[in-house]
């Protein structure tokens, strides 16, 4: 029997000790060796299509940590932690980004972006000019909020913290970022390192409803 690569006691404790921290030990810092698998975890977060229409800043500078302070409603995770997850959706698909996509896939699988023109026009038909062409920044949203639950889970499985925040003002870290320039929108971020001894949220029972209330097995 093969063994699993992680057992369900393992999973269970690492969520049960996750959660989302409010003061972060601002001394200890990820090292580069974990920080480099949380990095490629989000790379392997599956998308719609593997489109993957998005872009994650990650910001360990100092300086700008402490810019997105104030408009992060003063809360001070993005400056205390030790790397700062911006997640950015992609305001609009184009046809230059499915190109690029195609590419890729040529590039890893073999082929030519040429022989997948099939596949191009599915896409074309769907995500430039389709139903979720129309909605590309909500669409793209979505994925980015897939791939914030697999950083989260996958760092709580190695052992450091994180807080998914929503709480601040998209339009300033855009700005801060420069994000319009480069065709994205800032639509939730993640701070991650080490909590605080001080934070009494660490040591607070986790709240859930019971897996009844939410769980219908049909």
């Amino acid at each position: 029997m093969t063994t699993k690569p992680v057992s369900n006691e393992t999973l269970l404790e690492q969520l049960e000790w996750r959660y989302a921290t409010k003061a972060f030990d601002p001394a200890r810092k990820i090292s580069a060796v974990d920080w480099s698998a949380l990095e490629k975890a989000l790379i392997l977060t599956p998308t719609s299509y593997g489109l993957q229409p998005y872009q994650f800043i990650v910001i360990t500078d100092r300086a700008t940590k402490e810019k997105l302070v104030p408009v992060s409603w003063n809360q001070r995770q993005p400056a205390d932690c030790s790397h700062f997850v911006v997640f950015a959706a992609r305001v609009k698909n184009t046809e230059a980004d499915i190109d690029r996509y195609l590419t890729r896939i040529a590039e890893v699988r073999g082929g030519s972006p040429e022989a997948l023109g099939g596949f191009k026009k599915v896409l074309m038909s769907d995500v430039v000019d389709g139903a979720r062409g129309k909605i590309s920044l909500e669409w793209a949203t979505r994925q980015a909020y897939i791939a914030l639950g697999n950083f989260m889970t996958a760092a709580a499985l190695v052992g450091v913290d994180t807080c998914p925040m929503e709480g601040f003002v998209p339009e300033k870290y855009d700005e801060i970022l420069d994000l319009p320039a480069r065709g994205y929108n800032s639509v939730v971020a993640c701070a991650a390192g080490y909590r605080a001894a001080s934070d009494k949220y660490a040591s607070a029972p986790k709240v859930r409803f019971s897996l009844s209330d939410l769980v219908v097995r049909i």
